[in-house]
């Protein structure tokens, strides 16, 4: 969801405190852009406190880093809706010590938020492409020069066999409502040789629709392991929905449709396209 001209003047003003669980703006405002600031941080998670030791909105989670993530794209994601939820610090520190990465290893990084992967794989000395869809985080990973290459566009939307070569790391923090597609359309992106690393949602574990159940042989065939997460995870970026780390390997021949195996296999014919 936006984050209004106003409500964003309000949040970047050098006199409000954005600091550990609290957003405190300790000057008046008009009741209009008040009321405005009191429903994008009650809709992220804040709860007003007015005792007088404390007269702010305070979070169930330590707000600083993920206000900025929102802000600098203008954009927040309610506690209603399963959006973009930046990865916490410690969630990205526990998916590239799974990375092994090595300098000038080749990295894709699907929904790549405002890079809290990119950069700290780009300082380990990682080369990364990334999609991102939304217009204004792309801004952000542009302005950031961390990335080899930012593609913007619905992740679903590429074709690995447009994709000249595999990434020996595909690192994800996919939408939690779609991972499991996701997840499956990253390994079309994948080295024969490569590792995926995934946040999922720790539903992937137990659900049982059959696309779940499926995704879950395919990675057991390849040996793959799901990694439980602490609980409050991603409680920093505002969700206490429990997740998993993913981590999976591939291999020539293995069980996995990886990008090798996407360029053996021919292109469907569009047998409705016109002559």
């Amino acid at each position: 969801m936006e984050i209004t001209s106003g409500v964003y003047d309000v949040l970047t003003d050098t006199r409000t405190v954005i600091t550990g669980d609290r957003v405190q703006i300790p000057f008046e405002l008009e009741r209009a852009r008040y009321e405005e600031v009191n429903k994008v941080l009650k809709e992220i998670g804040g709860r007003w406190d007015g005792s007088k030791t404390v007269r702010a909105h305070v979070f169930p989670f330590p707000v600083e880093e993920f206000m900025r993530a929102c802000l600098a794209t203008r954009e927040f994601p309610s506690r209603y809706e399963q959006g973009w939820y930046p990865t916490p610090p410690r969630v990205v520190h526990n998916i590239l010590e799974h990375a092994n990465i090595k300098q000038g290893m080749s990295v894709l990084e699907p929904s790549a938020g405002t890079g809290s992967i990119v950069g700290p794989a780009a300082g380990r000395g990682a080369v990364v492409d990334c999609v991102e869809i939304d217009e204004r985080r792309v801004r952000v990973l542009r302005e950031q020069d961390a990335a080899r290459r930012v593609i913007e566009a619905d992740f679903l939307d590429l074709d690995p066999h447009d994709c000249p070569h595999g990434y020996r790391r595909v690192l994800m923090n996919p939408p939690f409502s779609a991972a499991v597609q996701h997840v499956r359309h990253g390994l079309g992106f994948l080295d024969d040789n490569g590792t995926l690393i995934a946040v999922m949602p720790e539903s992937v574990m137990w659900h049982s629709d059959r696309a779940t159940a499926e995704f879950r042989e395919l990675i057991a065939s390849a040996e793959g392991k799901f990694i439980p997460l602490p609980g409050e995870s991603f409680a920093p970026s505002g969700t206490s929905v429990r997740t998993v780390l993913l981590v999976v390997d591939a291999e020539a021949g293995g069980p996995l449709p990886t990008h090798g195996w996407h360029q053996r296999q021919p292109r469907q014919l569009d047998l409705f396209a016109p002559a």
